[in-house]
């Protein structure tokens, strides 16, 4: 058996010291690209969304390395992701591919299934000790590799050039990848913080003005992975926006996947909250959440919300149709992209362009309101 999984921004980073842990064997597919999606625009269905596509390429590409066995999590309500697994099964199997799909859900609420499931993928010889050590090692990682984004998001929009935040970026990550203990985990997320700080040092006037900040909300596959929102996060951050994510691996996968019995490094938690005003029940994908986003970045005063979405997603929509109020209740300017296989970067960029003219005329036009306040009050 050879593992191989759906490249999802920098999950692989987790996936793999899991399977390195436990001496399985696996495959990480190609980083996302134009080759790939190409490959699963073909064998998809027309109305499938853009993660789906994209998955299928990634499996076609792993195979040609030997990949024999999927491993992919699973979902429940009305969210087209759910169906993923068998879809993808039953459309590889049509395309001359003999994988073994292995869907990791929790069965009726159960871990049972979940356990049964982890098993079977690391191997009889690997005791349930050993299991449950790799599993919470592969966890520390996945809340490492999240603080890092986080810190690059902080980082980017004060960088000298874009090149200057990648750098940076990219060495923190191949130190994660190549800890092999806690201590090497946190010396990862450590250098990164070092390495911003002494930058600051050697130039604080650079770090002195207050960028925009735009909150990202929305589903999980768009928001972690780079290529299918055309690198919205590092465009914003190149632009000179200080972006902060509402969803973050660690967060999703103690929530969905632990049943809340792990935080991560942000807790989705407080967004069912806040979300209830605008949508009190359960609509599939992240749509709760999408809506408790919103009203969390609103409260804490962001600039401005960007929801991104693959065409066709449902809870989305219907998440989508409810910003409008939280736009009006707390004036706060919303835009919503939705991307596909014909989305390209340069229609983006301008779209993104334009809506960082329109918060910095309204933080300006606040900022002369407030000054005048302050001149009448005197």
């Amino acid at each position: 058996m050879k593992i191989t999984f759906p490249h999802m921004g920098n999950s692989w980073i987790v996936i793999q010291a899991l399977f390195d842990s436990l001496g399985v064997e696996y495959v990480i597919p190609p980083k996302n690209s134009k080759e790939t999606l190409n490959i699963g625009t073909k064998l998809a269905p027309e109305s499938a969304c853009l993660p789906l596509k994209l998955n299928l390429g990634n499996y076609i590409e792993a195979a040609e390395q030997g990949a024999d066995t999927v491993v992919i999590t699973g979902g429940i309500g009305p969210c087209r992701f759910g169906y993923y697994g068998e879809s993808e099964r039953q459309i590889l199997q049509d395309a001359g591919f003999s994988y073994d799909v292995v869907i990791l859900e929790p069965p009726d609420g159960s871990l049972m299934g979940l356990a049964e499931r982890i098993r079977y993928l690391a191997g009889r010889e690997n005791s349930w000790y050993k299991i449950g050590r790799a599993l919470r090692f592969a966890y520390r990682k996945s809340v490492a590799i999240d603080q890092i984004e986080d810190l690059i998001h902080g980082f980017r929009p004060y960088a000298v050039n874009s090149q200057e935040a990648d750098q940076l970026f990219e060495e923190a990550k191949r130190r994660l990848v190549l800890a092999m203990t806690d201590e090497g985990i946190k010396g990862a997320v450590r250098w990164l913080k070092s390495r911003i700080r002494e930058k600051e040092e050697e130039n604080p006037e650079q770090f002195s003005e207050s960028p925009l900040k735009i909150g990202i909300i929305g589903e999980i596959y768009t928001i972690l992975e780079p290529f299918s929102s055309v690198e919205v996060e590092k465009q914003l951050g190149n632009l000179g926006a200080q972006v902060d994510r509402s969803i973050y691996l660690s967060g999703w996968v103690g929530q969905h996947v632990f049943q809340g019995l792990a935080q991560g490094y942000r807790s989705l938690k407080p967004y069912y909250r806040l979300a209830k005003p605008y949508l009190n029940h359960f609509v599939g994908g992240h749509g709760e959440e999408t809506v408790g986003a919103a009203v969390h970045y609103a409260k804490q005063g962001y600039d401005g919300i960007i929801q991104i979405l693959p065409l066709g997603c449902m809870p989305e929509i219907v998440a989508s149709s409810i910003l409008p109020r939280i736009q009006e209740d707390y004036n706060v300017p919303i835009m919503t992209l939705t991307f596909d296989e014909h989305t390209g970067q340069a229609g983006v960029q301008t779209r993104l362009e334009a809506f960082m003219d329109l918060l910095e005329r309204s933080k300006g036009k606040q900022n002369v309101i407030q000054l005048g306040e302050i001149s009448h009050a005197h």
